[in-house]
């Protein structure tokens, strides 16, 4: 047994989500990423004496819709607190926070991993305004400060200490990623920093209670970060036990090139950030019916419109894949109130038009065929009118470059249409039969297999436009 095997991971994670408001979470100033350095500013983003403060009243709805998405509790009283620590992208000397009263408390966050489907469970999710950025390397003697980011408001998601490996950390990023996405709290950019995640990371014999000493890895910008982290740091802290060592509490970084982590300071002793109650903000107080409004205006989530689609008849894996994305459920969903072969919906929506995206690097929401004329293929293909090669191969790409034109219309123009009448289909097979007289012999003798290969040169003579029900029917018919 590897020594590998003796010991378990014990991991939890903070995701700093940014919130999808135009505004700061306490000033007018603009919140949308870019913009020439130091520009989205004002006094009250820097802090300057006598300034106040106002809370962004959609801010704390968004904080909520997550809460609620995520199957918390919600605060009714909520106050926010001074966080005090000096750095040079704080303007403040403080930052505005809520970690001491979570607006939303415990929830979970269901993922799918090998073992089945099981909830993550969540600490707390909390408010807080956003620290400006400092930027090394511009100027060779100094570090300059973008103050731009300072104040834009953000929830923080920390999980309880549930998590047991990378792959999980993986999955519960993605999963969560997709769902303030879904419901149009955070865009999830991990690039442009508006989804960030901490990682603490321990380990400890199996069949242990006690936590092991913690290590944390900061500002991971990346799904695939976040996994070739904490695979690394398991590595590591297992080979420094081993070897005799002790695990020294401490911050790290990662670095992408390499895979690795390294280590920014250790940290002996919690920080006293010396938390008091924010003097210029007032407590504020959530009604039910104010907290009711919102859950009522939530979208369907991905865990429940999947169950929907199984209910449909779908598998479990089309019904994933069509939750992958809102956008994508919602074009299906547009399909499905126009036909009622949903199988058939799922499986031009998992296979053609995927493909058709993929290849042409599109975004579903850039797809400009209209789900009535997909519901009108499905249609041609159901009644034997086309079939679905033909439709996949041929109409779609003709009704993606007409637009407007209907799938009949387009069909019909293209010579598309499937020939059902069996006198001409008659003739097609017959030809095939008299061209290919070693085969019909095989196939007499109990070669049955070979159907396939009778009704394939049907479809070349008569240029995929042969019905092939009709096809199948008359060559049985005639081989016997």
């Amino acid at each position: 047994m590897s020594y590998h095997d003796k010991y378990e991971a014990v991991i939890g994670l903070e995701v700093h989500a940014q919130l999808q408001t135009e505004s700061k979470l306490f000033c007018g100033d603009s919140a949308a990423f870019g913009g020439s350095p130091n520009t989205h500013v004002s006094a009250i983003t820097l802090g300057h004496p006598g300034t106040l403060p106002k809370t962004n009243k959609k801010a704390v709805e968004l904080a909520i819709r997550i809460g609620l998405a995520c199957n918390c509790e919600i605060e009714r009283y909520n106050y926010f607190a001074r966080k005090n620590y000096f750095y040079p992208d704080l303007p403040k000397g403080y930052q505005v926070s809520q970690h001491t009263a979570p607006i939303c408390k415990g929830g979970h966050v269901a993922i799918h991993t090998a073992e089945g489907k099981r909830n993550v469970q969540l600490n707390r999710i909390h408010m807080e305004e956003d620290a400006g950025k400092s930027i090394h390397d511009i100027d060779d003697n100094n570090t300059c400060v973008d103050y731009n980011r300072a104040g834009v408001p953000l929830v923080e998601i920390v999980t309880e200490p549930d998590l047991k490996s990378a792959d999980e950390a993986y999955q519960y990023i993605t999963e969560l990623r997709k769902l303030v996405r879904w419901i149009e709290v955070c865009d999830g950019n991990m690039e442009e920093g508006s989804l960030r995640c901490d990682a603490n990371v321990s380990i400890r014999l199996k069949g242990e209670t006690k936590l092991g000493t913690k290590v944390e890895v900061k500002n991971l910008n990346s799904i695939r970060n976040v996994k070739k982290a904490i695979e690394y740091e398991i590595e590591r802290m297992i080979n420094v036990v081993e070897s005799g060592g002790v695990i020294v509490q401490q911050t790290r970084s990662f670095d992408a090139a390499t895979d690795t982590t390294f280590a920014i300071r250790d940290k002996e002793e919690a920080n006293d950030y010396r938390y008091f109650p924010e003097p210029d903000l007032p407590p504020f107080y959530l009604t039910d019916e104010f907290i009711e409004g919102i859950r009522q205006k939530l979208p369907a989530l991905p865990e429940q419109l999947s169950l929907h689609y199984q209910q449909l008849g779908l598998g479990e894996y089309d019904a994933q894949q069509l939750c992958l994305e809102k956008e994508t459920a919602d074009y299906f969903n547009a399909v499905i109130q126009l036909t009622t072969n949903y199988k058939a919906a799922a499986n031009w929506m998992n296979g053609p038009i995927r493909h058709y995206l993929h290849e042409h690097k599109l975004h579903i929401a850039d797809f400009s065929l209209a789900p009535q004329r997909l519901a009108e293929m499905i249609q041609l293909v159901d009644e034997g009118k086309i079939n679905f090669s033909a439709a996949s191969s041929k109409l779609m790409p003709a009704l993606l470059a007409t637009g407007s034109a209907p799938a009949l219309e387009t069909a019909t123009a293209l010579n598309l249409l499937q020939v059902s009448d069996s006198s001409e289909i008659t003739g097609w097979v017959d030809a095939v039969i008299n061209k290919m007289p070693d085969k019909v012999a095989e196939y007499k003798k109990g070669k049955k297999g070979l159907i396939g290969l009778f009704v394939g040169e049907v479809k070349k003579i008569s240029k995929g436009k042969a019905d092939p029900k009709v096809v199948t029917g008359l060559l049985e018919e005639k081989l016997k």
